[in-house]
């Protein structure tokens, strides 16, 4: 079975453009795309120069030298003048040159000549030709320009050559296409979904989090926010006491030699910040696993006392390019919902099934559905294939055990150790990349952690790097955005809105409120001297959990006319019965 069919396997039930933009046919049919379209351009633009036109998630791009700026309008002549080449079905020809044919071939264009100078003496230069298009490409491609069925040319950027600051900007037409145009509408009619969706929208229009120059890619969290994190700390903590974690926190800045031992210094040096103390060098954590050797060590552990879990909810600081902050998703600074399980060695399966049917857990509580991918040995990687060979086998057999398909996404664990990541599906389908397990023989040893065996003797432990959430910032966003502000009852900043007909009927109002509050429940009346309509508008669009409104009717009867976000109108009730349906919602966590 091909890794895409795997895949297929895993997200059975996922719509069938997700299932094909998971395969790696997805990649071949868009790199594809991306000549198709700079074929188009050429016709149009004839002195267009030409970078780069990779695959990437989602779509394609071409990075294009032309003086003239592109417009939306252009970018609709490209798309037509793309639907006459593939209705041409122009064959698609792979060739091979020596190294000075090649350069001549390619002479009036300038980046593909840097491109071949820069590749080394032995390589193959391959082109793929389609008609009167020639482009330098190591492929694969389709057999035809008819291949292509549906695309869209979705924006311009600008991007430097090579992504150097010091070289000349180039502009990027990005695009997405798929085998039909079925496939197409549905993906557009996600994107359009997602736009209204964006966390960073609604993080505003419900005064959520900001994000503000002062501080880029460091968020700021109001008070309504606050309630949503805290409420999801307060669920993290109680769910990990129940499962037998320990809770600790470890400091923020460490000394440099720290990150010498635990290989961050040579593996992840260009992601830190970095300070001094008293003359002395000190990082910023960027992870929160050394702390975690640091508390383990602090003294020896007897064979009879594993597991040993061990959980943080860690800040830490990662260098990004401000290029690639976004909202949440994206920051400089997150807190890590952490966890490091320190084991013996015939515990290992146990313990990961045991954090899989944590994530398993967690994510069916919120209605997600989602896929693992196990990720190998990366190039940059430290400890011994032995290790690595045995770590990878315990995350396979754990896997089996479930009965779970997952995908192989080979060369992309941790330095340390490979890992099982979690992808997580939205209510519009996308997928985001959230909880991991990874599986770590090396930092035992880096930093000398051992216990006393039942022999009397030194030994060392096995431990297990894991989050669920991942980043607690970046789960707010894509709760924001899976549930377009709607929190869950139990999440959400304000459960009940009071809503005054007029301003005679504030006192009853605030009464109610006071009980409300008094029961624990998350209440605020809207006092203001403005129509009804108005308020309830207005409240709908800071998607408050329940809306009631007070009139004569319900102040005489000592009752509340309801309306869920969720549900819709509920009518008349009284507040006992209000009360104890809010108690129910909560107590279930119903999403």
């Amino acid at each position: 079975m091909s890794e895409a069919e795997k895949l297929q396997a895993v997200n059975e039930g996922l719509p069938e453009f997700k299932v094909f933009e998971a395969s790696e046919e997805s990649r071949v049919y868009r790199h594809t795309t991306s000549h198709l379209m700079a074929q188009a351009v050429k016709h149009l633009f004839p002195e267009a120069k030409f970078g780069i036109g990779p695959a990437i998630d989602n779509g394609f791009y071409y990075d294009i030298d032309l003086e003239h700026r592109f417009t939306e309008e252009d970018l609709r002549s490209i798309e037509k003048e793309m639907k006459k080449l593939t209705k041409a079905n122009l064959p698609i020809e792979r060739f091979e040159l020596p190294r000075e044919e090649a350069l001549e071939l390619m002479k009036d264009e300038p980046y593909k000549v840097e491109l071949i100078n820069d590749l080394p003496e032995d390589a193959v230069i391959s082109f793929y030709k389609q008609g009167d298009f020639t482009d330098l490409c190591a492929g694969p491609h389709k057999g035809s320009t008819a291949a292509i069925k549906a695309f869209k040319l979705t924006s311009v950027a600008g991007a430097y050559w090579r992504g150097d600051e010091k070289n000349k900007m180039l502009q990027r037409i990005y695009g997405t296409s798929f085998p039909s145009q079925a496939m197409l509408d549905d993906y557009l009619n996600m994107i359009e979904e997602a736009k209204k969706r964006d966390h960073r929208r609604i993080g505003k229009e419900m005064d959520l989090f900001a994000l503000m120059d002062e501080g880029p890619g460091f968020p700021f969290f109001m008070p309504k926010g606050m309630i949503i994190r805290n409420e999801l700390e307060a669920f993290w903590r109680k769910a990990h006491a129940e499962r037998g974690y320990q809770e600790i926190k470890t400091p923020l800045i460490m000394n440099e030699d720290l990150w010498h031992t635990s290989g961050h210094w040579d593996h992840y040096q260009n992601n830190m910040y970095f300070t001094k103390i008293d003359d002395g060098d000190f990082a910023i954590k960027p992870m929160n696993c050394p702390g975690s050797m640091l508390v383990y060590k602090r003294k020896m552990y007897s064979y009879r006392d594993f597991p040993i879990r061990l959980g943080e909810l860690g800040q830490v600081h990662r260098h990004e390019l401000s290029g690639a902050l976004h909202g949440l998703m994206r920051v400089r600074t997150f807190t890590q919902d952490d966890a490091h399980i320190f084991m013996l060695p015939e515990q290992i399966k146990d313990e990961i099934v045991g954090v899989i049917d944590f994530i398993d857990y967690v994510y069916k509580l919120f209605g997600f559905k989602y896929h693992v991918e196990l990720s190998t040995k990366p190039e940059n990687s430290m400890g011994s294939q032995e290790d690595w060979d045995a770590a990878t086998t315990a995350l396979r057999e754990a896997m089996e055990e479930k009965g779970m398909g997952y995908v192989v996404n080979e060369g992309d664990g941790a330095f340390y150790g490979p890992k099982l990541d979690f992808h997580l599906e939205d209510s519009i389908g996308r997928t985001w990349q959230c909880g991991t397990i990874q599986l770590d023989f090396q930092m035992p040893q880096r930093f000398d952690l051992t216990y006393i065996g039942s022999d009397g003797e030194k030994h060392r432990p096995v431990m297990i790097h894991r989050v669920i959430f991942g980043s607690i910032e970046r789960f707010i966003g894509i709760l924001t955005e899976h549930f377009a502000g709607k929190f869950p009852l139990w999440l959400a900043p304000v459960q009940v809105k009071l809503l005054t007909v007029t301003e005679k009927f504030n006192d009853y109002a605030l009464d109610v409120e006071k009980k409300l509050k008094a029961a624990g429940f998350r209440a605020e009346t809207d006092t203001r001297n403005e129509k009804i309509g108005y308020k309830i508008r207005e409240a709908r669009n800071l998607r408050d959990s329940y809306l009631c409104v007070i009139g004569e009717k319900e102040m005489e009867a000592g009752t509340l006319t309801v309306r869920s976000s969720k549900e819709g109108e509920l009518g008349e009730m009284s507040l006992e019965d209000f009360m104890q349906k809010l108690r129910e919602e909560i107590d279930t966590k119903a999403c």
